[in-house]
């Protein structure tokens, strides 16, 4: 089975259907990236993925263990908010904003969740978020507070934090999408480096160079539905469907724009 197998995804928030049965698979070590216009779904996807939203209908998979639910003698049973909290905690996720804790430096913030959660000592959780912060670029803001650290070097703190916790997949949604432009490159570069040490990634991104460059899948989707996926060659190069050509012709207008 892939690390990430969903099934016939569902998911409605008050009669809206965002999710119309999404299947996608995530090989171990792939790089997969969401692109679609706001609203099409991408983000209440990865939720599901990661059981901050319930799915309504389907199965999703990782690394073979059911998301949110056991199955006996064919009826779906939820897991009690402790099996869910076991599962997420094997997951990594940074959002577009940092959520890092005000009131601790940038190696608390790293050391709070392995220390906390997974009951790992202080001493080698130091450590472990010492070598993180040197990993992200930030060898020299240990003791940093959020406040006193630009955008960039807070998603990178942020990435460093879901780092910590040892996850199998790491989850971002657009993670760029609150910075400064001239602050984008720092983050895509420890992406990028994520990639090449084999991190098993889902990226929602509106950045076409990282998804042509990095995606080894990428999925368009549009109405909650996923309308083309392959490769970047195919799919941002090639677009067989004119939903995902309409797309791409924005986009490839707005990036001149953004760069000027």
């Amino acid at each position: 089975m892939p690390l990430v197998h969903a099934v016939n995804v569902t998911k409605s928030f008050h009669h809206n259907e965002v999710l119309k049965g999404i299947d996608l698979d995530v090989e171990r070590g792939q790089v997969v990236c969401l692109l679609g216009p706001s609203g099409s779904g991408k983000t209440t996807f990865l939720r599901c993925i990661n059981q901050l939203e319930t799915i309504d209908g389907g199965r999703i998979w990782v690394d073979g263990d059911l998301m949110g639910y056991a199955e006996r003698d064919g009826h779906l049973h939820h897991l009690t908010d402790k099996q869910v909290a076991e599962q997420r905690r094997e997951i990594g996720m940074v959002f577009q904003r940092w959520n890092l804790f005000p009131h601790m430096t940038a190696l608390d913030n790293i050391m709070e969740a392995p220390v906390q959660v997974k009951g790992v000592k202080k001493a080698e959780a130091r450590t472990r978020a010492l070598a993180l912060l040197e990993q992200v670029g930030l060898k020299d803001k240990p003791g940093a507070y959020p406040a006193q650290l630009s955008g960039g070097q807070q998603q990178r703190v942020a990435i460093a934090r879901a780092l910590a916790m040892d996850p199998k997949l790491m989850l971002f949604d657009e993670p760029t999408s609150a910075l400064d432009p001239e602050l984008v490159g720092e983050v895509l570069r420890v992406m990028r480096q994520l990639a090449d040490d084999g991190m098993t990634m889902i990226v929602v991104t509106h950045e076409m160079s990282f998804a042509r460059e990095v995606a080894d899948r990428v999925v368009f989707m549009d109405g909650g539905v996923v309308v083309e996926q392959g490769p970047p060659s195919q799919v941002i190069a090639d677009p067989q469907h004119e939903r995902t050509k309409s797309f791409l012709r924005r986009m490839s207008r707005e990036e001149p724009e953004q760069q000027a």
